[in-house]
């Protein structure tokens, strides 16, 4: 199966509407791959405990905030997601000039996960991903078998003010600071000359593998990557694509705008085919911390047949049942060695209805086409009735507790009259 990434996206006042923050991806990953939709509430843990991420424990810390994780079914951490202050974080695979093909240890999707749950800002939730690379390094197969699909990882990362890229080679990295404007990332590494923070000794590794000559200014993509950065700016690349679309916004940059960005598959970052688009985010955050951040997460394959619903982060939100997978624990194949032995059925429910609806859609025009607009017409209207809350704040948190289920249930019961 030929490397392939996601796309993930950022856009920041001047470029969006009203004073907000806008984020957004597509997590393409294995065409039969199960992704769901998980709250994790606020923790507090005791001094000395463990967390169990894919592949290995690590030390816990002593406060987890509240997140909401858009994730493969088989594993731990995440392929995006949010927490309660309006962190958000999204990876992507990079293959470099530095093998990524070593022990198990973090995937870069636990990494996302950790970062979300120990950090309240962007630039902490850098140190956070950092500083566990330097402890524990990054490592294991990203697919759920055993075909060795290995890679490092770069991070886009928003939280109300501000945006980091944080771009990684095994225990290397570099980080770069967004204040305005957007910003786009795929699966190239992107941070050339830009460099706000790095690790200590990420320019003398470099010089000491003959990779950079120690004179030269340090552009840090075509140091460390195969391509250079000409590569990365080449016309036809879902990189260069997904940066035209957003610069056709430029001003105007709303959710819908992001939503229909990842919905594109003219560019191919709706992809389709043996790696296609398995689950979909948009964030809008606004930067008045005294109004609620909306998150719009799909859990189900391709964002041109799926409904983008919205979650808010309040008191007495539940586990979302509709998007949860099934847990088979301990005797789950992931969990035995040698790993990978056999694949058990992740469908959560709403994945389940959304597949068979996906083939009526494919196989009938019409019907297909008012099934689709029914979808969108959810879509639509939840999206109304959260801008009011955007721009006013929350009045009645009654109705926002189970609002992503409610919405979940709202979509599969189109689906039951289908």
């Amino acid at each position: 199966m030929e490397p392939s990434s996601c796309d993930t996206f950022v856009a920041l006042p001047p470029s969006t509407v009203g004073q907000r923050i806008i984020f957004g991806k597509n997590s393409d990953r294995p065409c039969d791959e199960v992704q769901e939709v998980v709250y994790v509430p606020a923790s507090d843990h005791t001094e000395g405990g463990k967390v169990e991420c894919t592949y290995i424990e690590i030390d816990q810390v002593a406060h987890t905030h509240a997140v909401v994780l858009s994730k493969p079914a088989w594993l731990w951490g995440a392929e995006m997601g949010a927490n309660e202050h309006g962190l958000c974080i999204g990876n992507e695979a990079v293959w470099g000039r530095e093998s990524a093909d070593g022990d198990e240890s973090l995937l870069g999707m636990d990494l996302v996960r950790l970062g979300l749950e120990r950090a309240d800002t962007a630039e902490k939730a850098v140190d956070v991903i950092t500083e566990l690379l330097q402890k524990y390094g990054q490592g294991g197969s990203c697919m759920e078998d055993d075909s060795g699909f290995t890679y490092h990882n770069s991070f886009l990362i928003s939280d109300r003010k501000e945006a980091w890229l944080l771009e990684s080679s095994a225990k290397y990295w570099a980080a770069e600071k967004v204040e305005s404007g957007y910003r786009n990332i795929s699966n190239q590494y992107g941070i050339t000359t830009k460099i706000d923070r790095e690790h200590p000794e990420m320019r003398e590794y470099a010089r000491s593998k003959g990779w950079w000559d120690g004179k030269s200014l340090f552009n840090f993509a075509s140091v460390y990557s195969y391509l250079t950065t000409a590569r990365i700016e080449a016309s036809g690349s879902r990189y260069c694509e997904g940066k035209t679309l957003l610069e056709k916004s430029n001003g105007s940059i709303t959710a819908e705008t992001m939503m229909d960005i990842l919905r594109d598959k003219d560019s191919g970052i709706n992809m389709e085919g043996m790696f296609m688009s398995t689950g979909s985010m948009v964030s809008v955050v606004p930067t008045d911390p005294a109004l609620p951040a909306v998150h719009y997460f799909t859990a189900t394959p391709d964002p041109e047949r799926s409904v983008f619903k919205p979650f808010i982060f309040l008191d007495g939100v539940g586990q979302i049942k509709e998007t949860c997978s099934p847990n088979y624990g301990a005797d789950d194949p992931v969990k035995k060695k040698p790993r990978f032995q056999s694949k058990p059925d992740r469908k959560h429910k709403l994945f389940a209805k959304h597949e068979l609806v996906s083939a009526i859609i494919e196989s009938h025009k019409d019907r297909g086409q008012r099934i689709t607009q029914r979808m969108r017409g959810l879509e639509k209207n939840r999206m109304e009735k959260m801008e009011t809350i955007l721009s006013e704040g929350i009045k009645e948190s009654e109705f926002l507790v189970n609002l992503f289920s409610n919405c979940a249930q709202e979509e599969m019961a189109i689906y039951g009259n289908c």
